[in-house]
């Protein structure tokens, strides 16, 4: 064969480097707004088929990869106005109960302010201790209710510092350091004081 027929047939090689240089041309130009990029597959095309179908395959799935990541922000944009819209009716709800509860409680104390209404109604000379007395109950029911106990010690008890506070030391015929008297009882609510016992404690005879 001759050398001008060797010639006329371009080396395999020659080809593919030539397509490979036309990709990379094309794909180095900016793409005008509104052109589909199918332009480098055909631009590709002109040289090597093969190449220009790997090309477009690869447009392809680029274009369906932006789709799919506008739709997982819009998804992402959309659970997290839900979230926001969850935590304010959520915190709607715990007012709305903390409301009814404090209703709740208030309710009940109106009837021990009744109690002493009508005892304050009695004639001056009446004896009001057994209505006082009766209210009193009532009202540490109510306080139950609500888990609250009254810290009231016994003289010659022990001094605890989470829920008795010392006012003075005063001499007494109990222990040293133990609780003489109680001058104001105090209250714990589910295991938590929220008024310590106020009392004195024996300094010994």
């Amino acid at each position: 064969m001759s050398e001008e027929a060797d010639a006329g047939h371009d080396d395999p090689e020659d080809a593919s480097e030539t397509a490979a240089d036309a990709a990379a041309a094309a794909s180095s130009e900016p793409a005008d707004d509104g052109v589909v990029e199918t332009a480098l597959a055909d631009e590709v095309a002109q040289y090597d088929d093969a190449l220009a179908a790997e090309v477009a395959a690869l447009e392809r799935e680029a274009v369906e990869s932006a789709e799919r990541a506008e739709e997982l922000e819009s998804s992402l944009r959309r659970t997290k106005a839900d979230f926001q819209n969850y935590k304010k009716r959520a915190k709607k709800r715990q007012e709305q109960e903390k409301a009814r509860a404090t209703e709740s409680l208030v309710t009940r104390l109106t009837e021990v302010r009744d109690n002493l209404v009508r005892a304050l109604d009695q004639d001056e000379d009446a004896d009001i201790r057994p209505g006082v007395e009766s209210t009193l109950e009532t009202f540490d029911r109510i306080l139950g209710e609500e888990n609250v106990e009254v810290i009231d010690p016994e003289p010659g008890q022990e001094v605890d510092p989470e829920r008795h506070e010392v006012m003075m030391r005063v001499d007494s015929e109990h222990p040293e350091g133990t609780i003489a008297d109680v001058y104001k009882q105090g209250y714990e609510m589910a295991d938590k004081v929220i008024e310590a016992a106020q009392v004195t404690v024996s300094d010994g005879e």
